[in-house]
């Protein structure tokens, strides 16, 4: 069967729905952003004043410059350190003996736990009178704010990496799945030790997918409003105000929809960089690929 004989009709219902769920509200999201959309003209939005670029004049000049580096920073550190402690987990657990199965359940309950459990938690321990500060008056360190002024960053940090590094430990262990057995009896054959196994056996054919798990995991960290929300609430402080935090408070209780919808579409394509960068990347392996067989 030929391209020109494929049945592309039958991806009009699949396309109907991404039209419907996808572009439409982009659409709609672009011309908010347009819009001078707020609380006096939402009732009448489509006489609402056109004003062009002057929100997203506005939105560099409110504060989002600053969300946009806390997100990336954030983002970037979290993923850094959820690497090695996910590949780690994925050596450890990648072989069969006793209690394996247990170790992987545990590995994976930070992961499966919802959000709002998991900052719901943090939040209660690390309160002025909490567990945390507890415990370090009780060996000797001092009580620490961690929920407000400059330690509310570095906690938004901890958090999310005690939340999400099962995730890189899960595509680590998928790609330690597939790496062929006859390479591990090569290796041990020619009597490799664990580093020089590690990093010129195993690394290797994880560059895949932690590649992946990482793009995929910097972007859920960007992206992420309920842990930032539940953890210090809205609005929250300027060291932990990230991208998702400002387009709600400015949104939902400033109610400068078209000021939010214009930080809104800087946040995707902020979102959109790395991602095409990777698709980028991806197609150039795809071509290369073909062209050596």
């Amino acid at each position: 069967m030929t391209e020109r004989q494929r049945p592309l009709w039958l991806l009009t219902p699949g396309g109907l729905l991404l039209t419907l769920i996808i572009v439409v509200p982009l659409v709609l999201a672009c011309w908010i952003s347009l819009i001078d959309l707020d609380q006096y003209t939402l009732r009448r939005w489509l006489d609402a004043p056109f004003v062009g670029l002057d929100n997203f004049t506005e939105a560099f000049r409110s504060g989002l410059p600053h969300a946009i580096w806390l997100s990336v920073s954030f983002a970037v550190l979290a993923t850094a350190a959820t690497v090695p402690f996910g590949i780690a987990a994925a050596v450890a657990t990648q072989n069969a003996y006793r209690g394996r199965a247990v170790v992987r359940a545990v590995f994976l309950i930070p992961y499966v736990l919802p959000s709002f459990v998991v900052a719901t938690v943090w939040r209660t321990m690390l309160q002025p009178d909490g567990i945390v500060n507890t415990v370090l008056a009780k060996v000797g360190g001092g009580s620490t704010l961690w929920l407000s002024g400059p330690a509310s960053y570095w906690t938004l940090i901890l958090v999310e990496i005690w939340a999400a590094w099962p995730f890189i430990y899960l595509m680590a262990l998928a790609g330690l799945q597939s790496v062929d057995g006859e390479v591990h009896e090569a290796s041990a054959i020619d009597g490799a030790g664990w580093w020089p196994k590690l990093t010129r056996v195993i690394l290797p054919y994880l560059r895949g997918p932690v590649l992946l798990a990482c793009l995929l995991a910097t972007l859920n960290h960007i992206n992420n409003f309920t842990l930032p929300y539940v953890l210090f609430g809205a609005p929250a402080p300027d060291d932990v105000n990230v991208m998702p935090m400002i387009v709600y408070v400015t949104s939902f209780q400033g109610l400068r929809f078209g000021l939010s919808a214009a930080m809104a579409i800087v946040s995707l394509l902020l979102v959109a960089i790395p991602l095409f960068v990777y698709l980028r990347a991806l197609r150039l392996d795809v071509h290369e690929d073909g062209a050596r067989r």
